[in-house]
């Protein structure tokens, strides 16, 4: 029965003790054994030995890409050269696994007359103190990490909340979903939300992440801001999110029911070239008269253009917008140019550069353009 006690003792409360020439040092962690992301609080405690000197001390944890940190607490007692001082990490282990967490320690060593000589100074004139530094190399902590059952996308206790102002909108208008993601855990960031799969387009941005690291855990709340917009009627599959929580040992899954959004098409009519073909060229007598004067008006027409192109160059220096939209190639290249204005009066262009990229209709680029000019003269 003590054997049986003491190994459970060793697995709730890992610690040992260290001992350099002029202080002692211990190590303690209270769940050697984590799964991956789980929150492991490591103590490290440092205590002068050697009463003739006054220490300092400089540490840290070391990055690594095998696990994060956090410093959560320091305490100090300092005693007249007999200090001691705690300092209280939270670790994440992200793989399974040994993890070796590593530690880098300084000892700064002076005397009571460097100390009184570094605070002689006044306020504009406060002299350094001069300590004889000693790197300590301190053996790594080694952290035997169990595996997260397969799939499993979150590590915490968590809870979801969802908000959709609207399941009803006009063709390729916007509709804003907002998810937020709280509780205690690794913080809740998620590679991939929405389904690759769908008849809507997806408009995502960075998650935005608060987050609070304390002795028990960290506190988290994350909210991912997006919008999808679709040319007929579309529903957003169930969102399944699998959690796993520690502290329980069990699997469990955050969801965001299946939504249906009914989309009114345009109107075709909005969406149909208005522009008719040129009439035929009719042959007659009178060309000769009518090409001259086409002559004289392509005369000065040709000196207007010069001063009218010279112009141009100067005012598109001015304006980029206007030669972006100029020199946009395809449909998709100006709807790109468009959107990243978010300017209201844009909204009719979008929706035609939009309906022909994804419906059948082919408005022509060039009016598309000479409408989106007209709005920014």
């Amino acid at each position: 029965m003590k054997h049986s006690l003491g190994k459970i003792l060793f697995l709730c409360l890992h610690l040992f003790w260290l001992q350099a020439s002029d202080f002692d040092y211990s190590i303690q962690v209270d769940n050697p054994q984590p799964y991956a992301k789980e929150a492991t609080l490591v103590t490290v405690n440092l205590k002068q030995t050697n009463h003739d000197i006054v220490l300092l001390f400089d540490f840290d944890l070391l990055k690594s890409d095998e696990y994060t940190f956090q410093r959560v607490d320091i305490k100090e007692l300092d005693a007249y050269h007999a200090v001691e001082i705690s300092y209280t990490y939270l670790v994440y282990p992200l793989k399974a696994g040994k993890v070796d967490v590593s530690f880098s320690l300084t000892q700064k060593a002076t005397t009571d007359e460097s100390v009184a000589y570094s605070f002689s100074g006044d306020r504009d004139n406060v002299k350094g103190l001069v300590t004889t530094n000693t790197h300590i190399d301190l053996p790594s902590l080694t952290l035997d990490v169990k595996p997260l059952p397969s799939g499993t996308e979150l590590v915490g206790d968590f809870t979801l909340d969802y908000q959709i102002n609207s399941h009803d909108a006009e063709a390729f208008e916007p509709l804003p979903i907002q998810i937020r993601i709280k509780g205690k855990g690794y913080p809740p960031l998620l590679k991939k939300l929405l389904p690759k799969e769908g008849n809507f387009t997806r408009f995502t941005e960075s998650p935005l992440v608060s987050s609070t690291s304390t002795t028990q855990g960290t506190i988290n709340t994350v909210t991912y801001a997006m919008a999808l917009s679709a040319p007929k009627s579309f529903t957003l599959p169930t969102l399944v999110i699998k959690v796993f929580n520690p502290l329980t040992q069990k699997s469990y899954e955050l969801v965001v029911p299946k939504q249906t959004f009914k989309i009114h098409p345009l109107e075709r009519s909005k969406l149909l070239d208005k522009v008719d073909n040129p009439a035929a060229f009719i042959f007659d007598w009178s060309w000769l008269e009518t090409f001259l004067s086409y002559l004289v008006v392509f005369v000065a027409g040709y000196l207007f253009a010069l001063s009218w192109k010279w112009q141009k160059k100067t005012k598109q220096k001015k304006e980029p917008l206007k030669e972006k939209i100029q020199h946009a190639k395809t449909h998709k290249q100006l709807l790109q140019i468009l959107l990243s204005q978010d300017k209201k009066y844009f909204t009719s262009s979008i929706q035609k550069l939009e309906s022909t990229l994804y419906t059948e209709e082919n408005i022509p680029l060039k009016q598309i353009k000479k409408e989106a000019l007209e709005k920014i003269q």
